[in-house]
């Protein structure tokens, strides 16, 4: 059968004819497959949802409990047959719970890979190259430009600048989902054992992270209102991005404003958003990265999706790999 007979993009997302299901659709829709927790992929309002375990427990504590008609967990590595069409989730390696979907139907194999990354991150199963004919990629840093650090050399430039400024209070910008705990963990892993303090908005998913098995140490919350705002100099305080332009960010003393993001790699975005530290830490694959991916699956044929979609198209041509851009709309950059 041809790759557009099982699955076809439509408004509402990705869809599979044959098993009449969608994939990370970004409108209400009867049944969905769910790649992972950010909320470009992850919507309230379906009436059926099909997930990992922790995907579905992220959608209930960010949607709350009725977040869907129906729910049903997918353990990794697992295969079911919906309407004859075998869909298997395998790990994706981006945050906790994210799954690759292999969807496979009269002989054709294809992976929706949603967002994913390569590096190894103590939060989150290791991603895993699944042979397909063809896959689907996501092209978040899919320009030459973008090539990541090693993340405990931007960690130990934190912890560098932390020695330095022992009156200041380190301010570190990282989404609540996924970047905020590996932050942590990669701050622990590097020898990092004082307390790190936490906004609010973090709390619940890092006590859901450490319930899952992943370690964060001592997290306590970062408020002055019992205290005094000289109590945080010299100490590491972790928000979401928004947090930072508003009263919060402005209780600490002579805070250093640092953001964990693939996207500092452009120094005119560290700028523009008044990061003093920027730290290159991405829960996305690099260019490096996606085209090795694209090379280890053996897809003749790639399609890309949200993000630098024409560069990476370019490549795959010039490589005799057949591609096109899919202009899936809805797609942001939350787990940068």
């Amino acid at each position: 059968m041809r790759a557009a007979d099982l699955l076809s993009p439509r408004p509402e997302g990705l869809y599979c004819p044959p098993g009449d299901f969608f994939i990370d659709p970004v409108r209400p829709v009867p049944s969905a497959l769910i790649t992972h927790g950010h909320s470009d992929h992850a919507r309230a309002g379906h009436g059926a949802v099909l997930a990992t375990a922790e995907t579905l427990d992220i959608m209930a504590l960010r949607y709350g409990q009725e977040f869907a008609g129906s729910t049903q967990a997918m353990r990794l590595g697992e295969t079911i047959s919906l309407n004859d069409v075998k869909v298997t989730f395998q790990p994706a390696g981006h945050v906790l719970g994210s799954a690759q979907i292999c969807v496979e139907h009269r002989g054709m194999r294809i992976v929706a890979s949603g967002d994913y990354k390569r590096q190894p991150d103590a939060t989150c199963a290791p991603f895993i190259p699944i042979p397909c004919d063809v896959f689907i990629t996501e092209a978040t840093f899919g320009l030459p430009v973008f090539r990541h650090p090693h993340p405990s050399d931007e960690i130990a430039r934190l912890l560098k600048s932390a020695e330095q400024f022992p009156d200041r209070t380190h301010l570190v910008g990282a989404y609540a989902l996924g970047k905020a705990q590996r932050v942590i963990s990669l701050l622990r892993q590097a020898g990092y054992e004082r307390t790190i303090y936490i906004h609010g908005a973090l709390a619940k998913l890092c006590d859901y992270y450490q319930s899952r098995g992943v370690e964060l140490g001592d997290l306590q919350p970062a408020t002055v209102e019992t205290g005094d705002r000289q109590d945080f100099a010299g100490e590491i305080v972790i928000g979401p991005p928004a947090a930072f332009s508003d009263r919060w960010a402005r209780r600490f003393p002579d805070p250093v404003a640092c953001f964990a993001s693939g996207w500092m790699r452009i120094r005119q975005r560290a700028r523009q958003r008044g990061v003093e530290l920027p730290l290159i830490i991405s829960d996305h694959s690099d260019w490096d990265e996606l085209t090795e991916t694209i090379t280890e699956t053996g897809a003749g044929e790639v399609w890309v999706t949200h993000g630098r979609e024409e560069a990476l198209v370019r490549w795959c041509e010039l490589d005799g790999i057949a591609a096109k851009p899919l202009h899936l709309v809805g797609y942001e950059d939350e787990g940068d």
